[in-house]
């Protein structure tokens, strides 16, 4: 398994995040029963550069907690059966490694949400990380359904990992 991470954020995470990281992303694919080795992107960042992606890829002028960009689309979320004869160029020719995606996750965000939900930055760096995995199988949160659907999930798989509210 391949995870690239680029921290580009001013702000200093005083945490784990690589650890972190790596191990919620392993945790996600497992739960999720991918069946490949794969490979994401990491970006940590903050406020002013999310914004700017955010405006251009989403419409929004505004900062957010987390991007996510899926390389797949899927018929059912976490559908891997067709992945390989639908998206044979999704396969680093190098690693052999299926690239599900890029996330970006804003360190600012991470800090100013663990105090503003009364947990640790380390829980909320995890949640935001389980919760853009989760975006990159497939998953959304428009319809109630799909939001609590996804919910149970980002529980479940932090929980895995020692990581409660």
């Amino acid at each position: 398994m391949t995870i690239n991470i680029d921290y580009e954020a001013e702000r200093e995470l005083a945490i784990p995040w690589e650890k972190i990281i790596r191990e919620i992303v392993e945790e996600a694919l497992a739960y999720e029963g991918c069946p490949y080795e794969a490979e994401v992107n990491v970006v940590l960042t903050g406020d002013g550069q999310i914004r700017e992606i955010n405006r251009t890829f989403r419409d929004m002028d505004r900062p957010t907690d987390v991007l996510s960009f899926p390389a797949l689309e899927y018929d059912r979320p976490s559908d891997f059966e067709h992945v390989e004869e639908a998206y044979a160029d999704c396969f680093n020719p190098e690693t052999g490694e299926l690239m599900l995606g890029d996330m970006m996750i804003n360190v600012d965000r991470v800090i100013s949400q663990a105090e503003e939900y009364g947990h640790s930055p380390e829980r909320e760096l995890a949640f935001l990380t389980a919760h853009s995995m989760l975006h990159l199988c497939g998953y959304d949160h428009i319809e109630d359904e799909e939001r609590l659907v996804m919910e149970k999930k980002q529980e479940e798989i932090l929980e895995n990992r020692g990581y409660f509210r």
